[in-house]
């Protein structure tokens, strides 16, 4: 089923759009949930608290600012950082965080937080598609250096040289120091 007929079916509340979703995007999904989330039956939970989000918060996606599959792969990747979040405090504690899964930001941390991410937002737009690319699985998707070593048919070494580089680049386009 086509993206845009998913979409326009969870906007109209139309259950089919939930399965479909799953059915079309749910690999995608797993995917991205399942180097976050170590235990298989988190990683089905979150599926389906991820499924939630996008049928919740299905208002909020706009084209003009991303395709569908970063919106998704933003809401997964979220929801799984989310349920470790919450399962390391239950660990530490011994109970559910009270306002799980996390505080709010005052708004001046968000306002800082938001400069932040357009600053390297910026500086990750210098940098080479490959190495980009790169940056983002290893630290928004959180995939282990093994895992990116064999889909890319490299050795873990030469991915954690090619990161070491990488993040060496982001210091000096933001001005920072260039040790590691």
């Amino acid at each position: 089923m086509e993206e845009e007929k998913i979409i326009s079916l969870i906007r109209e509340r139309d259950e089919r759009g939930e399965e479909e979703l799953l059915r079309c995007y749910g690999p995608l999904m797993r995917y991205v949930i399942a180097p976050i989330l170590p235990d298989e039956h988190d990683r089905e939970e979150c599926l389906s608290e991820a499924a939630l989000r996008v049928w919740e918060r299905i208002g909020q996606y706009d084209s003009a600012r991303g395709s569908w599959t970063a919106w998704l792969t933003a809401i997964a990747r979220n929801a799984a950082r989310n349920r470790l979040r919450g399962a390391w405090y239950a660990a530490q504690t011994g109970e559910i965080p009270p306002d799980h899964p996390a505080p709010g930001l005052t708004p001046e941390e968000e306002m800082l937080q938001r400069e932040r991410q357009e600053e390297l937002k910026r500086a990750l737009g210098r940098l080479r598609a490959g190495e980009r690319i790169l940056f983002y699985r290893k630290y928004y998707y959180m995939q282990s250096t093994e895992q990116i070593a064999a889909e890319l048919g490299l050795t873990t070494r030469a991915v954690e040289g090619r990161l070491y580089r990488i993040r060496g680049k982001l210091r000096r386009l933001l001005g920072g120091e260039t040790h590691d």
